[in-house]
């Protein structure tokens, strides 16, 4: 699925000076995303109702219920009235496990994480990115001068995250879209994994701010290097330092702010 409806309703601009003119803006898509794995439902995203089998698989991957892509399987999407329903099911995960991990997801707040089994959790530390070859700055500006032309949501909207998938050289092999940077993200790691495709030959571009989320996701993705054009958050920096993740922000046309090696 790649396909994005987009509602384009009719609208009313206002000047400072109090004139108006009609315009027709469209809306970036974002609908309610039930995912279900093995039968139990785990978590209810908004999402945009695109990629959305690279979406159920790189999600199962960076939330840790699949250990690998082989594992992810029977991808099964529904529309409905009121949202889609994304169904997957993944081998050698006890149904013990996956009620525990919904519980614990239940105890989450919407701005991110609450109660001690939370914290414990996020203090544990990443695993250790591969060795790898650093990523030549050039390369960085090349992708961010040519990811426009890989972005139709948000060239229609101006509201949608995009998440790149870079080669050493700067030519953008990969993308996924969506309303969430965290689901960009996710789109992209499912789309790499189904593909066969190693995410250590090249290098994350993300239009997200680089919060601890997006560092975690990349990091057990298997990703080396990760370039946003946003600030990182002081976690952020802190988990990529740990980690051995090459992290880049303030990615702009004239310049970028290396964050760690």
């Amino acid at each position: 699925m790649s396909d994005t409806t987009i509602a384009t309703p009719e609208l009313t601009a206002i000047r400072p000076d109090g004139s108006r003119r009609a315009v027709n803006r469209p809306f970036a898509p974002e609908v309610p995303v039930a995912l279900e794995y093995n039968g139990i439902s785990y978590a209810v995203m908004m999402a945009s109702p695109s990629d959305l089998e690279d979406f159920v698989s790189g999600f199962a991957l960076t939330e840790g219920l699949a250990g690998a892509i082989g594992d992810v399987g029977g991808i099964a999407l529904a529309e409905t009235d009121k949202g889609w329903i994304a169904r997957a099911t993944i081998a050698s995960l006890a149904l013990e496990q996956l009620q525990e991990r919904v519980r614990t997801r239940v105890a989450e707040s919407s701005c991110g994480l609450c109660g001690i089994d939370n914290l414990d959790a996020i203090a544990k530390p990443l695993p250790h990115v591969a060795a790898h070859d650093p990523v030549a700055p050039a390369a960085i500006f090349i992708a961010l001068g040519a990811l426009r032309d890989h972005q139709p949501g948000n060239r229609a909207t101006g509201g949608m995250h995009a998440a790149a998938f870079v080669d050493p050289h700067g030519a953008i092999l990969c993308v996924r879209e969506d309303v969430g940077r965290h689901n960009a993200l996710d789109k992209l790691i499912g789309a790499l994994a189904r593909a066969g495709t190693p995410i250590a030959d090249g290098f994350i571009l993300s239009t997200a701010r680089c919060s601890y989320e997006i560092v975690e996701k990349a990091v057990r993705a298997g990703a080396t290097t990760l370039a946003t054009i946003s600030v990182p958050t002081s976690m952020a920096a802190a988990r990529a330092q740990a980690a051995g993740l090459s992290l880049f922000a303030l990615a702009r046309d004239d310049e970028v702010l290396q964050v760690t090696p």
